[in-house]
């Protein structure tokens, strides 16, 4: 059996895109000679087909079983920076398709760690029983996955040994996101060490230095925003034309 951990750009997006694209491809081929809006529907025509590609070549970089394999290599790169004693409890925020709540679980045998997500019908292709299916096949059993909101959390303050998460915050709505680390780093434990990776710019997150100057002044330690787009996951390039410039991993320890 092989996990399947599905792409973070679906392909039902892309394939939904190329319809639209081909559709107003019609509407052109009807219309361009006999009304001004033909020119409309030609420049729709072009604008989804750009976006089409786009997300092809996204779908091709993420892919699991491509040349790229970014999205494991993001996966494998933030569970290296997880650790947990043996007993202990991780807590993976927005688990999707398992993908590193399961690869936390392989680096820490003796943990138990819990996923959740609330699997919502942006991402239908992911599912708690794609979860509980991917940790079979890849032979871990100190994983649990259960439907969960991150902007409030159904767990005690100081239950987990670990926190982290994988860009998911920038997808949630809303005003503050930095409350909503707040909100994550509320379930840690004191001595409990964090690893959250998301595109932490300033327009998404405000300013992540002085959030970081706050969280050394609450008490947290060791506590550093490394870059990620310098060559760790991917290079500056890459970073600007898939749209995650500002991408960072949020560290420490409580």
């Amino acid at each position: 059996m092989k996990p399947d951990y599905k792409n973070w750009m679906p392909k039902g997006m892309i394939l939904g895109v190329q319809t639209v694209s081909v559709f107003f491809l019609v509407l052109t081929y009807f219309t361009f000679y006999r009304t001004p809006l033909g020119k409309v529907f030609l420049a729709l025509t072009v604008i989804f087909l750009l976006c089409s590609i786009w997300m092809y070549l996204m779908y091709r970089a993420f892919s699991y079983d491509g040349k790229r394999q970014m999205s494991k290599q993001i996966i494998n790169g933030v569970s290296s920076y997880v650790s947990i004693p043996a007993g202990g409890k991780c807590l993976d925020v927005g688990c999707g398709s398992g993908a590193l709540s399961i690869a936390c679980a392989k680096k820490n045998p003796e943990a138990e760690i819990t996923g959740i997500d609330r699997w919502g019908k942006e991402y239908a292709s992911f599912s708690k029983s794609l979860c509980d299916n991917n940790a079979i096949a890849e032979g871990v059993n100190n994983t649990t996955f259960k439907q969960g909101d991150a902007c409030s959390l159904d767990f005690p303050d100081e239950t987990f040994d670990a926190v982290t998460s994988n860009y998911v915050y920038h997808n949630i709505p809303s005003k503050d996101r930095q409350a909503i680390l707040l909100e994550t780093l509320r379930t840690l434990k004191k001595g409990g060490t964090f690893a959250i990776h998301d595109i932490m710019s300033k327009s998404k997150y405000g300013d992540m230095e002085s959030f970081v100057k706050k969280l050394k002044d609450m008490g947290y330690e060791e506590v550093k925003l490394v870059d990620t787009t310098n060559g760790m996951f991917m290079s500056k390039w890459e970073s600007v034309w898939m749209g995650l410039s500002g991408s960072a991993i949020l560290m420490g320890r409580k």
